[in-house]
C-alpha cells in the first residue's frame, strides 16, 4: 500500500498508535519522574544510577537509523507488536526493583525496544492515514513525547507516592500489553510490505552516509537535532532565571506552549504552507526570541512564546517525514535519523547549557539556544536549496547545475 493510496484515515487506528508512542515516551518518563525515589531504593550507587535515565537516550544514538533498517526490513506491524510485547514484559521485571546492574541491563534492553516503537508507529501512522491528512496525524504524533510526561508527572508521581516504584513499572506493563492486544487486532496485515536485503556491518554503515548525506532523508533529523539539544534543556535550566512570583505558573506553561502550537500547526499552517518553510519559520523565531531573552532575562511572555517556537520545530520536522520520503521504508530510515539526533540532542542539551552558563551566565547559554535555532533554520534551507537545484536538474538534463 503506497502511503497515498489509503481513502480515509482510521482515526481510531492511528490513536491506537499514539497511544503505542505515549508508552514509549513513558520509557522515559517513568524513570525521570521518580529518579529521586530510586535513588533512595539504590543507596549505595554512586554516578551510575544517572545511567537509568540516559542509557535509553545512548542506545537511541548508537542505534537510532539501525532500527529504522530493522524495521523496514522485519516488518512494521511485526517489529511494532515485538516491542510493545518486549517492553511490557521489561517494565514488569523492573518492578520488582533488580539489583542496579541488571535494573541497567534491563533499560538498555528497553532501548531498543523504544527504538522500535518510535520508528515503526510514525511510519504506520502515514501509511494508513489519507495524504491530506498527513501534516494533523503527525503534528499530533509529535506531541507524544512531552504529554507523556505531563501524565506521568500527573498520575505516576502520586502512585509512586502511595504504592511504591513498582507500581507505576506495573502500570506501564499493563498498558503496553493492552496496547500490543487492541493493536494485534486493529492493524491490517498488509499495511507496508517489507525490504529485501541482509543487514551486515558494512550496509549499516554504507547506509548511514546515503542518509546523512541525502537533502530528504536527512533534513527532518537534521533539525530535529537542533531543536532537541535546547528543548528539555530549557525546561531544565529557564525557570531558574524566571522572577519568583511567575516561576511556577510560567514553567507549568512552557511544554502546554509548545504541545498547543504543534496541534494548531498541524490544523492551519500545515494545510497551508509547507513542513520544511514552517520548521525554517519555528527556527528563525526561536533565535530572534533567544536574541530578545538576552536583553530581557527570563521574561515570562518571551519564554513563552520561546516555547511556542519550538513547538513549531517540533511538529513540522515530523511532518515533513512523509512531506519529504514518500516510501515507508524511506519514512523508517527518515524516523530512525530522527530519533538518532534527538537522542543526540537530549543527552548533550542539559550539560552543556548548564556548563555555558556557570561560566558565562544567562547570557551565555541562551547566547547557545539562539545559535542553535540559526543553525537548525539554515541546514533546512540549504537543504531545501540542494532539492530544489535537482528538482531542477531532471527538467533541464541539458544544463549544468552548480
Amino acid at each position: 500500500m503506497e502511503p497515498d493510496a489509503a481513502p480515509g484515515t482510521p482515526f481510531l487506528r492511528v490513536g491506537l498508535l499514539y497511544v503505542a508512542g505515549l508508552c514509549a515516551a513513558a520509557q522515559f518518563a517513568k524513570v525521570s519522574v521518580i529518579f529521586e525515589t530510586l535513588r533512595a531504593v539504590y543507596p549505595g550507587a554512586g554516578v551510575e544510577i544517572g545511567f537509568l535515565v540516559s542509557l535509553l537516550s545512548l542506545v537511541g544514538i548508537v542505534f537510532g537509523l539501525v532500527a529504522g533498517l530493522v524495521v523496514a526490513r522485519l516488518g512494521f506491524r511485526r517489529l511494532l507488536l515485538a516491542a510493545l510485547a518486549a517492553g511490557a514484559l521489561i517494565s514488569l521485571y523492573q518492578s520488582t526493583l533488580p539489583p542496579l546492574p541488571l535494573m541497567l541491563l534491563s533499560r538498555a534492553i528497553e532501548g531498543a525496544a523504544h527504538l522500535a516503537i518510535v520508528v515503526a508507529a510514525p511510519t504506520l501512522i502515514t501509511v494508513i492515514s489519507a495524504k491530506r491528512h498527513h501534516p494533523v496525524v503527525m503534528t499530533v504524533w509529535s506531541t507524544y513525547f512531552g504529554t507523556a510526561f505531563a501524565l506521568a508527572a500527573w498520575v505516576g508521581l502520586p502512585l509512586a507516592a502511595q504504592w511504591g516504584p513498582g507500581a507505576l513499572f506495573q502500570l506501564h506493563a499493563g498498558l503496553l500489553a493492552l496496547v500490543a492486544l487492541l493493536l494485534a487486532v486493529a492493524l491490517p496485515r498488509e499495511a507496508v510490505a517489507t525490504t529485501a536485503g541482509k543487514l551486515s556491518l558494512a550496509t549499516v554503515l554504507r547506509r548511514h552516509v546515503e542518509v546523512y548525506t541525502s537533502p530528504t532523508l536527512a533534513a527532518p533529523a537534521a533539525g530535529f537535532g537542533f531543536y532537541a539539544l535546547t528543548y528539555v534543556s530549557l525546561l531544565t535550566l529557564l525557570p531558574e532565571h524566571i522572577a519568583p512570583e511567575w516561576r511556577t505558573l510560567v514553567t507549568g506553561m512552557l511544554p502546554l506552549a509548545s504541545i498547543a502550537a504543534s496541534l494548531v500547526s498541524g490544523a492551519t499552517l500545515l494545510r497551508r504552507f509547507r513542513a520544511v518553510t514552517v520548521s525554517i519559520a519555528g527556527f528563525g523565531l526561536g533565535a530572534v526570541l533567544s536574541v530578545l531573552l538576552i536583553a530581557f532575562p527570563g521574561d515570562p511572555a518571551l519564554c513563552i512564546a520561546l516555547f511556542v517556537a519550538l513547538g513549531l520545530m517540533q511538529g513540522a520536522s515530523f511532518a515533513a517525514i512523509p512531506e519529504l520520503n514518500a516510501r515507508p521504508a524511506d519514512q523508517a530510515l527518515a524516523n530512525g535519523a530522527l530519533a538518532q539526533t534527538g537522542n543526540m540532542g537530549n543527552t548533550l542539551g542539559t550539560p552543556v547549557l548548564f556548563a555555558l552558563g556557570s561560566s558565562g551566565g544567562f547570557p551565555a547559554l541562551i547566547g547557545l539556544v539562539a545559535l542553535a535555532h540559526a543553525t537548525g533554520g539554515l541546514i533546512h534551507f540549504g537543504l531545501a536549496r540542494r532539492r530544489d537545484r535537482a528538482v531542477q536538474a531532471v527538467r533541464s538534463p541539458g544544463r549544468d547545475v552548480d
